[in-house]
């Protein structure tokens, strides 16, 4: 069964040739298309796409806004974030909203089915140049008391999969590396994002980052 894509942009051109890419060459189906954040939410809440492509500054409501209301509603919808400028202010809000990591509007039809591909997988899609900007972000945050708390929550074995996951893992790879099945790893990923208080893998991951337990492998080539 093909990947389901949802396809939030307010530009009616970007939103076709982004279709023709993902169906033609990718054998996605592109299940909706909406204009602004909030018929994408409406759509998003409908359609229960794979994967959602959201333009960050969009009329009615932004791409950060309507990336944490489906994020927060749908838990296993993977949003990618669409922008023109590599260090948008908005895509280290739209992360900490849930979004998976980020496309720049200027890449190749390769490079967009790629990243479709990777988020599915359980993969979070934060260049070198993002991971270092999230990082400053978080170390210019004090670390507060109720932050501690939930670091001791976790056993050792769920901190040893936080640091997979930090490092890229998805969870079949998790599930390699300690030796333990798919399904364990999703119900122990489960139990840390409850302890943590966090949505799904990409704010664990930066939970995880913003400690010091573990560094992003990048592969940004630029």
């Amino acid at each position: 069964m093909p990947l389901r894509l949802l396809i939030v942009d307010d530009h009616r051109l970007f939103r076709q040739g982004l279709r023709q890419i993902c169906e033609v060459k990718g054998g996605f189906a592109v299940v909706g298309e909406a204009e602004n954040g909030r018929e994408g939410v409406e759509l998003a809440l409908q359609l229960k796409p794979d994967v959602v492509l959201m333009d960050i500054e969009m009329p009615e409501m932004d791409g950060v806004e309507a990336t944490r209301q489906i994020t927060l509603q749908l838990p296993e919808t993977r949003v990618i974030i669409l922008t023109m400028y590599r260090q948008d202010n908005y895509v280290f809000e739209a992360l900490k909203a849930g979004a998976r990591g980020y496309l720049l509007k200027d890449a190749d039809g390769a490079d967009v089915l790629e990243a479709i591909r990777a988020v599915q997988r359980g993969e979070a899609l934060i260049n070198a140049g993002m991971a270092a900007r999230v990082l400053d972000e978080f170390r210019r945050q004090s670390q507060s008391p109720e932050e501690s708390d939930k670091a001791e929550l976790l056993n050792a074995g769920e901190r040893e999969i936080l640091i997979c996951l930090a490092q890229g893992m998805d969870n079949a790879a998790i599930a390699r590396q300690l030796s333990l099945s798919e399904k364990t790893i999703t119900n122990r990923l489960s139990d840390i994002y409850s302890k943590l208080h966090v949505n799904n893998r990409t704010q664990a991951a930066l939970y995880a980052l913003r400690r010091g337990w573990a560094k992003l492998a990048s592969k940004d080539k630029s």
